[in-house]
């Protein structure tokens, strides 16, 4: 088992199972502290090589996954590897994608669709899930 991320650590959303997952924004530099063993990129083009595990899921800015079934799949295996192991979630900014991908975690961990957007607003940044469709793309994650 891999150790968590430190709950104290800016952009880490507890979720309410007590999973830790860190979100960023990429044009951002990598956070001080340990590196994700896991993460999960949601760019709409390919994201650069890392030196832990990583799946891209096509995401262009501002909007929803170009396949939500794959993009489904993928937060699916986000959330299950965040029981055990630091899992990242990021996009350009760190906000939109990031923010609505960290809603649909939360709805898996069980928080109901229609407050899934507040929470991750409250715990993780206020800017979070930035469109009227990426609210909705949450509102009907299953």
């Amino acid at each position: 088992m891999i150790a968590s991320w430190d709950p104290a650590t800016p952009g880490v959303l507890r979720l309410p199972s007590g999973r830790l997952v860190r979100g960023r924004g990429l044009r951002r530099p990598l956070p001080d502290g340990p590196t994700p063993a896991y993460a999960l990129y949601l760019l709409g083009h390919e994201p650069p090589a890392v030196d832990w595990e990583a799946r891209w899921v096509r995401w262009p800015d501002f909007w929803l996954p170009s396949d939500r079934a794959a993009a489904g799949e993928a937060l699916r295996e986000a959330w299950a590897r965040a029981e055990t192991e630091r899992v990242e979630v990021a996009c350009g900014g760190g906000y939109g994608r990031t923010g609505t991908a960290l809603a649909c975690l939360a709805v898996l961990d069980g928080v109901p669709n229609d407050e899934a957007v507040a929470y991750v607003r409250k715990h993780y940044a206020a800017r979070a899930v930035e469109t009227p469709w990426q609210r909705r793309f949450v509102a009907r994650f299953q």
